[in-house]
């Protein structure tokens, strides 16, 4: 029998696969949208119901607003968070700065606000740098490039604990040597305004279930950051948006916290060494219900000192038009004096969320970790959030194993590329050629599990060719 052409057998196999992919229906793992199966419309459509048919609250709710937002929602929110990030060890610094409306202001999400603090809070000529925990969020990248910090973004390393603090700090310095090498002593195009400050640093992070890592930042590492940013006049913008989404590590476990697993970088610029060193603060919350009622009600709340909140309320944005999402804030805001949102979050959204997690783990553990992927986040007591973040074997790069993945078996998963800080030509620059990432929100919890064995397959012929 004559020899097959070389590489005619590899071809052979490619093309099946092809074919059988064809035959697949799709599984996705890669965005990071709320399953919408978990959605709560029926709550929502009681809430609509009940404002469209209250003069007294749909007036106000088809007007501009105030700046700050809806009152009622402020006060509730307010409530609804202090519920939630008291820590009775903490009960007196908690007193000391107990959380209220005033240090609350409504925003169109944590998206959206975050484009209002760069208007507020930077000046493009002033600030020196953005600087990103690696792997990063990376559809903020373009929020600070509109912002006019291209090629100014600088990623910064993450270990067991969250943020590497030694890389930061000499980053922070070199900056300021540089800015005082060109006399970089003042604001070019942002003038004193009385209800704002530029700040000449700005640190942005995900410190709780991060995305895309999943790491959660020690108390320890936060009290650091914290001091870092008080040293160095900089801003931490903190994206507390999978807070409400946590359980136990460990599957078996019964013991669910209704209450936050660490307090936030707010909290803790609130209480360190007696408070923030100015009524500015040097940390501020960025939340959202995106991930708990739906991204389409465009509602979320920031959270800092009253003077931050306040100047925040002042973006052009909102002095023109009122507050962001008007409308939906008082929809919103029937779901939580109710406890309706409370109780979706802990009947609902969390057992189902956790059982995803645990389902895809279980996949991973049975088809990925026996190749050589590793779960660099794999050993925290807590876990929460949508996403996984997950190491290659040496010999695989993750845009080729996403590739291979959507042309061979109809799978859509992250490359750990997507994940790096844009235009960072720092030494600390990663690329992360090495990882993905895969999300277990929003595809229907029947796949999940086929969805990471197709991947094992991908993966283990890849292998077996190299």
């Amino acid at each position: 029998m004559s020899q097959a052409p070389s590489g005619a057998n590899s071809c052979t196999s490619n093309d099946t696969h092809i074919n059988q992919a064809q035959t697949k229906y799709p599984i996705d793992l890669f965005r990071g949208w709320p399953n919408p199966a978990l959605l709560p419309v029926d709550a929502l459509a009681k809430s609509a119901a009940t404002v469209l048919s209250s003069p007294s609250i749909y007036e106000s709710g088809l007007q501009y607003g105030p700046d700050e937002g809806y009152g009622p929602l402020r006060e509730h929110i307010a409530s609804w968070l202090g519920s939630f990030y008291r820590d009775e060890l903490e009960s007196e610094k908690r007193r000391r700065n107990p959380i209220t409306a005033e240090r609350l202001c409504v925003t169109g999400g944590a998206s959206q606000n975050l484009a209002c603090v760069l208007q507020v809070f930077t000046d493009s000529a002033y600030t020196r740098n953005i600087w990103m925990v690696a792997p990063t969020y990376y559809l903020a990248c373009r929020i600070f490039h509109d912002a006019g910090f291209m090629g100014r973004l600088r990623g910064v390393p993450e270990d067991e604990e969250g943020i590497d603090l030694d890389v930061l700090e000499r980053g922070l310095q070199e900056a300021e040597d540089k800015a005082a090498s060109e006399g970089n002593t003042k604001p070019v195009y942002t003038l004193p305004r009385p209800w704002s400050k530029i700040y000449k640093h700005v640190i942005y992070l995900t410190p709780t279930f991060a995305n895309p890592s999943m790491k959660v930042a020690s108390l320890r590492r936060r009290e650091g950051l914290v001091q870092l940013a008080r040293r160095f006049d900089a801003l931490i913008i903190s994206d507390d948006v999978y807070d409400f989404l946590q359980w136990p590590s460990d599957p078996n476990a019964t013991d669910i916290k209704d209450t936050a697993c660490v307090p936030r970088l707010v909290d803790v610029d609130g209480y360190l060494d007696g408070g923030p060193i100015d009524e500015w603060g040097n940390a501020m919350s960025n939340g959202s219900f995106s991930k708990l009622i739906g991204p389409g009600m465009r509602v979320g709340w920031a959270e800092g000192t009253e003077k931050f909140a306040y100047g925040l309320s002042q973006a052009g944005s909102s002095r023109s038009g009122g507050a962001p999402s008007q409308l939906s804030s008082t929809f919103v805001d029937q779901l939580l004096p109710s406890g309706i949102l409370q109780r979706h979050i802990k009947q609902e959204l969390i057992p189902a969320y956790r059982a995803r997690y645990n389902r895809i783990i279980s996949a991973i553990n049975d088809h990925l970790l026996p190749l050589g992927f590793k779960l660099p986040a794999g050993n925290q007591p807590i876990s929460g959030g949508y996403f996984i973040w997950l190491d290659l074997p040496l010999s695989l790069t993750g845009d080729l194993l996403a590739q291979r993945a959507l042309a061979d078996e109809m799978l859509m998963i992250g490359s750990g590329t997507m994940f790096q800080v844009q235009d960072d030509c720092s030494e600390n620059h990663q690329r992360f050629e090495r990882s993905i990432r895969l999300c277990f929100a929003y595809e229907r919890f029947e796949v999940l599990y086929e969805g990471v064995e197709r991947l094992g397959n991908v993966a283990r012929r890849m292998l077996t060719e190299r």
